[in-house]
């Protein structure tokens, strides 16, 4: 009980690590985002960054959190969302990752993170990574208590163009060895017309010790990560369009769930047997 209050009363603070939108644990399905802001609470500073730094992506997923807020409403689900930016502690790594603080990201070098120490990795650790993944975990625990093990949907957003090449998918579904959330995802998503809809692109869904995979994969919960393409969802106009799309799709596929999509299976990782081999 003493746990629970701290917690609240970290929460009710303004530099609280994630922020909480109350939802129907009983429809089944618990929204993340791990990349919402870029913010930088006290004494972190900025990194020595610039205000132009920040509003870029190695910040944050731009539009990710309007969307994923806008989707939890619509949906009446549960949601959590980060409170700090992905150049202080990236949620979404593994903690041996080596990606887990970027010292160079996107060709910006950032100062406050060049030759960072373990002392401090392990601070930024205690005091943003572990208790946004805490939340998840008592979220989970939560809803299976309630008697409906939660499908986890995470929300981020990557650029149109890498390299000057430009990415011709409005929306993509990133997934690992489960199939039983993103393929009727990728279904309804591809039902509509007039966009270009990816499976694992641009990047992979088999990551290692990433949200999905740690809460996810290892407790043997329905997972997928959607990605939208930031430049549809910069406005607050296009946040609430794609919160729409989405929020059809996610009715469609929760009315017809089969019991499946919230038991608990466990079927392994791609990145397991990749990082076994190397």
């Amino acid at each position: 009980m003493a746990q629970r209050i701290d917690r609240v009363q970290q929460e009710q603070r303004e530099e609280a690590p994630f922020r909480r939108i109350d939802g129907d644990w009983s429809r089944g399905l618990l929204i993340l985002c791990d990349h919402a802001e870029n913010r930088f609470p006290s004494p972190s500073g900025m990194l020595g960054l610039t205000p132009e730094d920040l509003s870029r992506h190695i910040a944050y997923d731009i539009g990710a959190a309007g969307v994923a807020e806008r989707l939890a409403q619509a949906l009446g689900v549960p949601a959590l969302l980060t409170r700090f930016s992905r150049l202080l502690i990236d949620p979404n790594r593994d903690v041996d990752d080596p990606t887990l603080v970027m010292q160079l990201s996107d060709g910006r070098i950032v100062p406050g993170n060049a030759g960072i120490e373990q002392t401090e990795i392990d601070a930024r650790i205690a005091r943003y990574y572990v208790p946004y993944h805490h939340a998840i975990d008592v979220a989970i625990d939560t809803a299976i208590a309630a008697g409906k093990p939660p499908a986890l949907l995470a929300i981020h957003s990557f650029t149109q163009a890498w390299k000057s090449v430009p990415r011709p998918w409005h929306v993509a579904v990133l997934w690992d060895k489960d199939p039983r959330f993103p393929c009727p995802l990728l279904e309804g998503l591809r039902a509509m017309p007039d966009i270009v809809v990816g499976d694992n692109v641009p990047y992979s869904g088999q990551l290692l010790g990433d949200t999905l995979y740690r809460h996810g994969t290892s407790r043997g919960l329905a997972h997928a990560l959607v990605e939208i393409r930031q430049d549809l969802i910069m406005s607050a106009e296009g946040q609430v369009e794609w919160a729409e799309r989405l929020a059809a799709v996610m009715r469609q596929v929760l009315a017809a769930a089969e019991p499946r999509l919230h038991a608990i299976e466990h079927h392994g990782s791609n990145a397991d047997s990749c990082h076994g081999s190397g």
